[in-house]
């Protein structure tokens, strides 16, 4: 029988397994912040060890970075404190480091696949969920905890316990206006933020394989919010594309055979998964979340479900997740006033996002009773932001682009929505209190964020 791109990529890496127990699993690539880290470093040092592999360990702050104003001392002091002990045990400890400011800096899972530092056949961590952003590259990535980040750090590997898997197949393509991150969000939809949960999903069909290299991204960024271990999509000519000529990609006669193995990661066409499950691109439309958690999404157009038609052992808390968003069942969405917008993250913080938001805006004007932080991914994207005179349409519509950072995502820094206002947030979770105490988070691609910052409603972008 033939095998997965999972197991492909997990089999090559199995270094040794354990009678009735996990997988020792070599680690190619981990990503380290500063949220995550502290512990693992002082690990390391209270038992006399050093990193066993420091060229394959990349650090870089991004969670509690502000956005504004990187060139001055983080005012946070506990933001402060976090970032400093990463720049501490980064040089101490001798891995590679981009710091606030340094050209490579930004938000991890954008700089990752942008840099060629996350390639295809790679086993890829970081002490943080999503993680799976990276399995776009046709590599095998995912969270781990404090603990096992200092296993990686001592060891290049790291205990696992080998998932399940699971093919979703998007057939047809996407309809215009319809978004890489409305797939997402109504496969969320429908899978539920528990459906996947002990999977490793791999995401196939026509509306994928048309995807372009961000849109993948974005699409394995959220796996796990329906509980997935990791996503990832096989490569193809759309990867190979996207990632040569990158910073840390083989050059030469070393990507010509780089190249030749990449094109062997595919399913092989005898290969079973554990689980299947197909859905139609064509019924998909630009998405809205309305309650709390990312599964609680709807076509924009559509009307929050009534109770009856929710399960029983679920009324309780989609009761209280509208209650907390100030909605009520059977209401619609569309036409709801919005107080801030948020375009970025590791989600929707690439150039083809600043290039649909922008395209959206360009000739018309941010309404005045929205607050908008427009934040890239990377200075890579910064870059290309301004090369492309993005900035100048942004600017000419009211916008002003911030310096890169996770910034409103999940609130660590300054970017905090107040409580009891609406943000139309293109980032990954609208858990309470996400984006800052009290705040109320309404999940949604870059089209549908555009449309909302210039009519300061919820508007369908194709309209």
């Amino acid at each position: 029988m033939g095998k997965t791109l999972f197991d492909k990529i997990w089999d090559k890496h199995i270094v040794s397994i354990v009678e009735d127990g996990p997988t020792q699993l070599y680690i190619d690539r981990m990503y380290v912040h500063e949220v995550t880290s502290p512990q693992a470093f002082e690990g390391l040092r209270r038992r006399g060890l050093k990193v066993f592999r420091p060229q394959q360990i990349t650090c870089m702050p991004d969670h509690n970075i502000p956005t504004l104003n990187q060139e001055l001392p983080i005012q946070d002091p506990v933001s402060r404190h976090q970032v400093d002990t990463l720049d501490k045990n980064a040089k101490e400890f001798g891995v590679n480091y981009y710091p606030i400011g340094h050209r490579l800096n930004g938000v991890t899972h954008v700089v990752g696949p942008e840099t060629g530092l996350s390639l295809p056949g790679m086993t890829i961590v970081c002490g943080d969920s999503h993680t799976s952003t990276h399995g776009a590259m046709g590599a095998v990535a995912f969270g781990i905890g404090t603990s096992e980040v200092e296993m990686v750090l001592a060891t290049q590997c790291v205990f696992q316990s080998k998932p399940k898997t699971m093919r979703i197949t998007v057939k047809n393509r996407l309809k215009p206006g319809v978004t890489a991150k409305d797939m997402a969000l109504y496969i969320i939809s429908k899978m539920t933020t528990g459906g996947a949960t002990g999977y490793f999903v791999e995401y196939a069909g026509e509306a994928v394989e048309n995807l372009s290299m961000e849109g993948r991204l974005t699409l394995c960024n959220l796996s796990i919010e329906m509980g997935a271990r990791g996503g990832m999509i096989a490569p193809d000519e759309v990867t190979f594309n996207y990632i040569q000529g990158r910073e840390f990609t083989p050059k030469g006669d070393a990507w010509n055979k780089a190249l030749e193995y990449w094109k062997t990661l595919k399913t092989d066409a005898d290969a079973s998964f554990d689980k299947e499950v197909v859905f139609d691109a064509n019924a998909i439309e630009p998405m809205v979340t309305y309650g709390t958690n990312p599964g609680m999404g709807m076509g924009i157009n559509e009307a929050i479900p009534t109770l009856e038609t929710i399960e029983e052992s679920s009324r309780i808390s989609f009761a209280k997740s509208l209650e907390y968003m100030r909605f009520q069942p059977g209401e619609k969405l569309l036409g709801k006033p919005v107080d801030y917008v948020f375009l970025g993250s590791c989600t929707n913080g690439r150039i083809e996002d600043f290039r649909a938001f922008a395209q959206l805006v360009k000739g018309k004007k941010k309404a005045e009773t929205v607050i908008a932080w427009i934040v890239p991914g990377s200075w890579a994207v910064d870059k290309q932001i301004r090369e492309e005179g993005l900035d100048k349409v942004l600017e000419e519509a009211g916008f002003e682009i911030r310096q890169p950072g996770c910034s409103a995502c999940l609130a660590m820094n300054e970017d905090k929505v107040p409580a009891g206002k609406y943000a139309v947030s293109t980032s990954n979770r609208n858990f309470e209190g996400r984006q800052g105490p009290g705040s109320r988070t309404i999940l949604a691609g870059p089209l549908v964020a555009a449309a909302a910052a210039i009519t300061g409603k919820i508007t369908d972008p194709r309209n």
